[in-house]
Parts: C-alpha cells; sequence; structure tokens
C-alpha cells in the first residue's frame, strides 16, 4: 500500500495512541480502589449499556446498588454483578410503586427516554434521595449551528414547525433530553442536580454497530472511504470512562452540568481510523472523499463518531469538555477501547446475526461502499 508522508504522519500519531496492552476488564475491576464514603445509589435502568458498567465500579468502590427496571432485559455485560444488587420491578410509564417509601443518597436516571418519566421520578424521589443525576446527550444543542458548544449554550426546547419528517425526529430526541433536564432541576434545584450530556458512547456492550463497523470494516481490509475533509475531528467517549467518572461525580457531590465527550485534544477522522487499523494486520486502501456535495447525494450523512459537515450537524464534534476534565473525567487511550470491545463482539454476548448484519446486512455501508467509490472515481476522471 502506498503512503505520502501526511498519511505515514497520521499512522504514526495513531500507533502512538494504540501502544498499550491488551485490557483486562477483570484485572481493572480488581484494581478499583474504595471511596471513602459509602453511598447507597439507585439506577433507573442499569441492564443495558452504561448500567452495567456503572454498578460494576460502584460495587468495586464499595457501595450499595439497587436498579429499578422493567425486568425484561438480561444483563449481558458484567453479568457476575448482578447477584450483588437489590432489584426492584416496575414501569416507569404507570408503576412506581417499588421506589415509594424508600431512602438513597443518589438516583442516576439512565431510562429517562419521557419527559413524565423524569417528572414522575424526580417528584416522587426528592424527599427519598439527596442527589438526581440525569443521562443526558449532546443533542440538547441541536441544530449543532455556530462555535459555542459549553455547557452554558441554549438547549433545544421546541420542535419547529417547518422541518421535514427525517428532522423532526432529531428535534425530538433533543428535546425530550432537553425537558428531562429542565424537569430534574426543576426538582432538585441545581444545587442537587447534577447533569451529564454524552457524545457517542462506544465500548464493550454497545447496543448499535457505530462503532463496531469501523472495526468490522478496518479487520475485512481493502479500499475503505474516509469520508469528509482531514481536519474534521470527532468525539467520542468509552462507556467504561463515562460510568466511572459518572460514580466518582458523585461521591463528590459534584452538582453541575457537564459536556461527557472525549478525547482530552482534537482527534481528526483520519487520526481515529488509523488508530482504530493500527490493532489489525489487514491490507487497507483509504480513499478521501471531502466532497460535501458528493457525500450527500450518495446519503453518507453519519458513519459516526464522523458526521456531514453540513451546517446543521457541523458542531457535533465540538462540544466543551473542559469542565468535565476538571471534574475528573479522564480517558482511555483508543486501542484499549478497540481491543477490549473486539473482545466483547466476538463473545457470546454477541449474536453470529449481528456480526453478519454489519458485513453483508442490506443496511450495511459497506455493501454500498464499491458502488460509491466506482462512482467517485467516475467524477475524478
Amino acid at each position: 500500500m502506498k503512503k505520502n508522508r501526511r498519511e505515514f504522519l497520521e499512522t504514526g500519531i495513531a500507533l502512538g495512541l494504540s501502544s498499550v496492552v491488551t485490557p483486562n476488564p477483570v484485572r481493572d475491576l480488581l484494581d478499583i480502589k474504595k471511596s471513602k464514603k459509602k453511598l447507597k445509589i439507585l439506577i433507573l435502568g442499569g441492564t443495558s449499556f452504561l448500567g452495567p458498567h456503572q454498578i460494576a465500579y460502584a460495587l468495586g468502590r464499595g457501595h450499595e446498588v439497587t436498579t429499578f427496571t422493567r425486568g425484561k432485559t438480561i444483563p449481558k455485560i458484567h453479568p457476575e454483578v448482578f447477584s450483588k444488587v437489590e432489584s426492584l420491578i416496575g414501569d416507569r410509564e404507570d408503576n412506581l410503586e417499588a421506589l415509594k417509601r424508600r431512602q438513597w443518597d443518589i438516583v442516576i436516571d439512565n431510562s429517562g427516554r419521557k419527559t413524565k418519566w423524569t417528572e414522575d421520578t424526580a417528584r416522587l424521589l426528592v424527599g427519598q434521595v439527596e442527589y438526581y443525576m440525569y443521562t443526558s446527550s449532546l443533542s440538547v444543542y441541536y441544530p449543532f449551528t455556530g462555535n459555542d458548544f459549553s455547557e452554558n449554550r441554549s438547549l433545544v426546547t421546541e420542535i419547529p414547525e417547518d422541518v421535514s419528517e427525517e428532522e423532526k425526529r432529531l428535534y425530538e430526541f433533543g428535546v425530550m433530553k432537553a425537558t428531562s433536564e429542565i424537569a430534574a432541576i426543576k426538582y432538585f434545584g441545581r444545587e442537587r442536580s447534577m447533569i451529564v450530556r454524552p457524545a457517542l458512547i462506544v465500548g464493550p456492550g454497545d447496543r448499535t454497530d457505530r462503532f463496531p463497523y469501523w472495526l468490522a470494516r478496518l479487520e475485512k481490509g481493502g479500499d475503505i472511504i474516509i469520508p469528509g475533509r482531514r481536519d474534521e475531528v470527532v468525539q467520542y467517549i468509552d462507556v467504561r470512562d463515562l460510568a466511572e467518572w459518572m460514580i466518582r461525580l458523585l461521591e463528590n457531590q459534584a452538582s453541575g452540568t457537564y459536556n461527557g465527550s472525549g478525547p482530552n485534544f482534537k482527534m481528526t477522522t483520519n487520526a481515529f481510523v488509523h488508530g482504530i487499523h493500527a490493532s489489525y494486520n489487514t491490507p487497507v486502501n483509504y480513499i478521501q472523499i471531502d466532497d460535501v456535495k458528493f457525500l450527500k447525494d450518495n446519503n453518507i450523512i453519519g458513519i459516526q463518531p464522523w458526521v456531514i459537515q453540513l451546517p446543521k450537524y457541523a458542531g457535533m464534534s465540538k462540544s466543551d469538555n473542559g469542565r468535565a476534565i476538571k471534574a475528573g473525567l479522564t480517558f482511555r487511550p483508543l486501542s484499549e477501547t478497540v481491543n477490549t470491545t473486539r473482545e466483547w463482539w466476538y463473545s457470546d454476548a454477541v449474536s453470529r446475526e449481528r456480526r453478519e448484519n454489519i458485513l453483508n446486512g442490506e443496511q450495511s455501508f459497506m455493501n454500498r461502499e464499491k458502488d460509491i467509490l466506482s462512482r467517485w472515481k467516475d467524477r475524478k476522471s
């Protein structure tokens, strides 16, 4: 594979990011230091992606954990820890009985998918819990126009009347998260509320194929599209970095609002792709497609964490994480995220059907890539 000088430099940066030992999740848990103060933590949700990592870390720190779920999801991440967790069953839509007449130090709201749910639980728990932590999203900043993506940015609280159905869904999620944040603060006040707005969450247990796509694609090798300009940046957060930091925020009673995004430097799309490939041996040929119109015409809007630089998306990977870093957010190397996610991806926790689908499924970008590259070459010639 021929590389120009710029590509050699990008690969060198990526290798620098990736030169660490293969992670060992069991070792990581054994190395957890005990917290000075033992907390009673209630997690709304907790059995899917973020929750199991929070629970494993919280238990390792010496805290007590209770979950409140519908009892329908069988944990596939850290399943061994759930025998040490109190499990309450109910439904945030219409059955909060199990939460009544109980006391906890902290509640983490991971399953807030409706503003009503946050309203109901915050109203119920305000006299039973000291702090309310709401897991929000950077989508509260949609559309991502302008330059200020600090926690002081205005939130999206209404859906414009003249938007398309597709864009309406983007607005709906942002509005739901923003109004849920407002509901939590309404009942607990700013001094007893913690709002965390994560970027794209990646790592073992990922319920989407957004990050695993890149692992599968770079393992396959060959001609690979890198969309966008070389200087475009990406943001993401390893689920373990997010989970562990959130527990430490609770221990420190660090009320406030935080952008939970990483890494702690401006990572370009190219450095991200090279960084992942540094964990593989496959021969690759990168093809940079930097024409926004061509990308849009061929429906290449987002191969996340990259997203097309249309005005409404341009700031999606530019959130300011300075406040979170000052509050103790730390970051694993990209290689550690890749290696642990790969171990999980090929474990029994992921079905063969899902692994096949990312390669050959009807909606898989890999199925479209060859035709898109052919059109790109025709256009260039």
